[in-house]
């Protein structure tokens, strides 16, 4: 299940996306439009920002903006930063993997088979989806 950290982070990067000119935004102005709470949307785009999605400015006028085009976010960058592996079990796993304690054999195994292709699918989605493709 996709957390409510990862939700709220995809609607406020849509937000910020769909906005024209690119100028920073305030927290409260994105809280109140995707009604979110403020204090946990401000820890999400502190995230964002210090992984190079986000840039922020600080005072009059300031807030948070893309650093790059909503065609440049890729939605496995930002799966990973928000939700961690995209893999739902860490024996399948491309950037996390750790070997199952209860499993003599990976290869053997049924579920690592399934996680495997559910990985696969779930990569491909996010792969080939950028921030763009949510603007409605």
């Amino acid at each position: 299940m996709l957390s409510k950290k990862t939700k709220y982070g995809l609607k406020a990067l849509t937000y910020l996306a769909a906005q024209k000119g690119n100028k920073p935004v305030q927290i409260s102005e994105i809280a109140r439009h995707e009604n979110i709470s403020q204090k946990f949307l401000e820890s999400i785009l502190l995230s964002l920002r210090k992984t190079g999605v986000l840039g922020s400015k600080k005072g009059k006028g300031g807030g948070y903006y893309l650093i790059r085009d909503p065609e440049e976010v890729l939605m496995t960058d930002v799966m990973r930063i928000l939700e961690g592996p995209i893999a739902m079990v860490p024996c399948v796993s491309l950037n996390f993997y750790e070997k199952c304690d209860d499993c003599p054999d990976e290869v053997g195994c049924s579920v690592h088979r399934l996680m495997l292709k559910v990985r696969d699918s779930a990569l491909d989605v996010y792969r080939n989806t950028t921030l763009a493709d949510l603007i409605p």
